[in-house]
């Protein structure tokens, strides 16, 4: 798995819709994307699930939305718990296979499948249950190796922000927010992290009519967010923007997130057991 940083994907835009906790979210663009273009493809269209998914102890998603509970990390001195983790993102896509073009603005390339939603607010649930978190829908038969997506910092420069602010006050330029206590202490953790997040699909996902729908989870692996590298736990507090831990846990988040196939959404990724 690979998080890096790109550049913007041009290309084919569709009607996708995402349901989040605050609602329906539904964002459209010029005409459905073309895909590989050949017949087969066009007959072998599928609808894609997008799940979200915090692993806990065990590693694997309960099968229902239980009590809500708080995450709770140690490393043998400290103690982290966090009662919410949130995040802004904007601008689900998927990349098909052999797409090298896709990566240079000026190409006119149509071989990048785009779906556009957002911002919207993403609570990551911290009881072991998976979120489905958008839907993507007619998507044509190939090979997708990629999920990209916005860690996004809401601004009031955009029509689609400034609804998503009047919402989400406490999101003005913040993409991420976490709260909890650190060795007993309260704290809120504020990133204005802004970047475009690519997660490598390995193996990757094949649409060819053998099947109508699928689900692709995205992993996020929160426990990993406030530690160094020897495992040790950092205070939250000391990540916030200008101080000294700041780099380090952006770094963590970028890293964080990882992307497979799992249709029966347990967490794991259905054709390699990872997870």
């Amino acid at each position: 798995m690979k998080n890096r940083r790109i550049g913007r994907c041009p290309g084919g835009i569709m009607c996708v819709i995402v349901s989040v906790a605050t609602g329906i979210v539904a964002a459209c663009g010029e005409g459905a994307p073309t895909g590989p273009g050949s017949p087969e493809a066009e007959q072998s269209r599928a609808t894609i699930s997008l799940s979200v998914f915090v692993p806990t102890s065990d590693g694997v998603a309960s099968a229902a939305h239980g009590p809500a509970f708080d995450l709770v990390l140690a490393d043998g001195g400290n103690s982290l718990v966090i009662t919410r983790a949130a995040m802004v993102l904007r601008e689900v896509e998927i990349k098909l296979q052999d797409d090298d073009g896709c990566d240079d603005s000026s190409s006119g390339n149509d071989d990048c499948e785009k779906f556009e939603a957002g911002p919207f607010l993403l609570e990551l649930n911290l009881d072991g249950s998976m979120e489905q978190v958008g839907e993507l829908a007619a998507v044509p038969a190939g090979v997708y190796d990629e999920i990209e997506f916005d860690i996004h910092k809401p601004e009031d420069d955009t029509g689609a922000d400034l609804e998503f602010l009047r919402q989400h006050p406490e999101f003005k330029r913040v993409s991420i927010r976490v709260e909890g206590k650190f060795n007993g202490a309260d704290f809120v953790y504020l990133t204005d992290l802004n970047e475009e997040q690519e997660v490598d699909l390995i193996p990757p996902l094949v649409v060819d009519g053998s099947s109508s729908s699928t689900n692709v989870t995205l992993v996020v692996d929160l426990d990993t967010w406030f530690r160094r590298s020897d495992g040790s736990l950092v205070d939250p507090a000391t990540a916030n923007k200008g101080r000294a831990n700041e780099d380090l846990v952006e770094e963590n988040i970028e890293r964080s997130i990882e992307g497979f196939e799992d249709d029966d959404r347990d967490g794991r990724d259905d054709r390699s057991g990872r997870g």
